[in-house]
């Protein structure tokens, strides 16, 4: 195994070293979790293969091996590595590290410059990598944690091509550790369950499962196994990889919108759940909820909102953790309330024509007339008031002459829409048996 992993320091040194710095994998096989990158038939070997290295943005969660596979790269293309990250550099370093790959470039030899948290540099930043992008100066390997499609300039995502890091799984911690144990050369003092349990500790973070590995040998007396209960207590739980600003607070809220809009309160109920658990703030996702019930539930119940809103308030009324319990009803109600997206679709074709036909007027038999210049021109005129008319309907057209009478809700057979829905198609037929358009 020394070939494929960082060897001890000598002279006693290796103690200092942090145990996921001592099995950073030498070779890109070792790498685990990212065979659709790495494996035989990876888009990494492929281009290692084929001696043809592009700019590259990794993205993907922590801990999932994104420094290490950068710096594997260099060495099996023999380009020169950097490493800068962008949290702790500035305009001034990106000119020596730019500078420097010039003068390397000018002897023969092409860089491959890493940036870490490439996320945190600002537009203006990003676009000084593109110069020696272009010429061929650096190959660019980025890496973030976010979403490139909203952190990283369009141009710059137009020449680099973005590979995707997984979360580890439960089997690719369990081959770290066991790794770990090899080159240690003694087990994790855990029992079965006690393992497992480290395991959904890491949270899919190569990095953190090893960090709390240390963490076991470091509090193991001679003979002492731990159960799960005990690695609770030593190794204290670690919180979640959930940034509210960032993907995992997007990630979230989108899986739990998504599953009250695909009427599953079980799953909606467990999203609900995470985010309570990660610390989100409370009132943001009652928020979220009213915006789910008129958006996803509408006319179909017109009661959704009312309880959205009622949830939000009681929250503001009671505080944590009971205000939480009423988020969960309204959470589960529109979760199995009926579905409609009538009267958000309409809204949206009504904007569109509203914007595209511009300050059209009213028809004139609508307009108030309070002067008598403004009678005399047909404001108000054939005006019927509808409570007048049979029905207390009179059908008359109010849009625009030169738009004529548009449709944009079109309410689903059902819930309440399916009442609603024969009322307009009364409507309808009352137009017709008046000559009405």
């Amino acid at each position: 195994m020394s070939d494929l992993f960082s060897s001890p320091d000598e002279g006693g040194a290796r103690v200092s070293r942090p145990l996921a710095d001592r099995l950073r994998p030498q070779k890109l096989e070792a790498v685990v979790g990212q065979e659709h990158l790495t494996g035989p038939d990876g888009v990494l070997t492929r281009m290692i293969a084929s001696r043809s290295l592009g700019s590259l943005i990794f993205w993907g969660p922590p801990g999932t091996g994104k420094t290490t596979v950068a710096r594997l790269l260099a060495g099996e293309t023999d380009l020169a590595f950097e490493q800068i990250s962008a949290i702790f550099s500035g305009v001034s370093d990106l000119k020596k590290v730019f500078e420097t790959a010039r003068l390397r470039r000018n002897q023969g030899r092409q860089t491959l410059l890493f940036v870490d948290e490439i996320h945190r540099f600002n537009r203006s930043q990003q676009d000084s990598f593109l110069p020696v992008m272009e010429d061929g100066t650096v190959v660019l390997v980025g890496a973030t944690t976010e979403n490139p499609s909203f952190e990283l300039n369009a141009a710059l995502l137009s020449r680099a091509r973005v590979l995707n890091f997984n979360t580890l799984g439960p089997e690719s911690l369990s081959r770290l550790l066991e790794r770990a144990e090899a080159l240690e050369e003694k087990p994790l003092p855990l029992d079965e369950e006690a393992r497992a349990v480290l395991v959904r500790m890491a949270d899919g973070d190569g990095r953190a499962s090893l960090t709390l590995a240390e963490e076991v040998w470091r509090a193991a007396r001679e003979g002492e196994v731990f159960d799960a209960e005990a690695l609770q207590r030593v190794a204290q739980r670690r919180a979640p990889v959930y940034d509210k600003g960032q993907d995992g607070h997007y990630n979230l809220i989108s899986a739990l919108h998504k599953s009250v809009r695909g009427s599953d309160p079980d799953a909606a109920l467990y999203y609900l759940c995470r985010m309570f658990d990660a610390g989100e703030t409370p009132l943001y996702i009652g928020r979220r909820l009213v915006r789910m019930a008129v958006e996803d539930i509408g006319l179909a119940d017109p009661q959704a909102l009312v309880i959205a809103n009622a949830a939000k308030d009681a929250y503001e009324y009671l505080g944590s953790p009971e205000g939480e319990l009423a988020l969960a009803q309204a959470c589960v109600y529109l979760a199995t309330a009926p579905k409609s997206n009538g009267v958000y679709t309409a809204f949206k074709k009504a904007f569109a024509d509203a914007k595209a036909n511009g300050s059209l007027l009213p028809p004139k038999h609508i307009l108030n007339a309070p002067t008598k210049l403004m009678k005399e021109t047909g404001y108000g005129a054939g005006y019927a008031y509808d409570h007048d008319q049979p029905d207390a309907f009179s059908g008359q057209n109010y849009f625009p002459e030169e738009m004529g009478r548009k449709r944009y809700y079109d309410p689903p057979e059902r819930g309440f829409e399916r009442e609603i829905r024969k009322r307009l198609d009364y409507w309808s037929r009352l137009r017709k048996e008046r000559g009405e358009p």
